[in-house]
């Protein structure tokens, strides 16, 4: 059995759906919801399906000691971050390569690095005139959105549609992909 975390900041509408995903599986489970944010909703999603949680805040989060023996307590061969906000420390990025993914809510290399979440990349690709954006699920890296891309999906985008459009069109794609994404990455392992 593959134990997995979910690294999350936010809502946990992407961890909630990973949770579904990998719920009858064999091979996989997730075995802990990590959050820098004790009121980030995701933390009330895992608990609803009875998963373990832990908050682990931005002050202490580059503290090797205290991430690296949560991650080893559960038994963590491999990482995912679904929404999560603070770079991941150097320690991490090294004991977890290739073991660790991220999704991006555009096409990389376009919209990445520092400030670029959310609702800050489909203002820009909507500001652009973009003619479609996407999903990047790539390996984190010690580079904020520069790790080796695993896979894209895109969505036509039109010129009436809104920056809250383009996330709902980017957000349909999270949901389709990025479970399954997962999975074959784990299947590699």
């Amino acid at each position: 059995m593959k134990n997995i975390a979910i690294f999350v900041s936010g809502n946990g509408t992407n961890c909630e759906n990973i949770i579904k995903h990998f719920a009858g599986s064999r091979d996989v489970r997730v075995a802990l919801v990590v959050s820098n944010r004790a009121d980030s909703y995701a933390l009330t999603r895992a608990a609803r399906h009875n998963i373990p949680t832990v908050v682990i805040p931005k002050s202490e989060f580059g503290n090797e000691a205290v991430l690296m023996d949560t991650l080893h307590r559960h038994d963590i061969c491999f990482i995912v971050l679904a929404g999560f906000l603070l770079m991941i420390p150097d320690f991490l990025v090294k004991a977890y390569d290739h073991r660790m993914v991220n999704i991006h809510p555009a096409l990389l290399p376009k919209y990445g690095g520092k400030g670029m979440y959310g609702h800050h990349v489909h203002e820009a690709v909507k500001a652009a005139g973009e003619k479609e954006s996407g999903i990047t699920i790539h390996w984190v890296s010690d580079v904020c959105d520069g790790g080796e891309i695993i896979a894209q999906y895109s969505t036509p985008l039109s010129e009436s549609d809104t920056p809250e459009d383009i996330a709902a069109k980017v957000h349909a794609l999270e949901m389709r992909h990025y479970p399954e994404t997962i999975e074959k990455a784990l299947a590699s392992l």
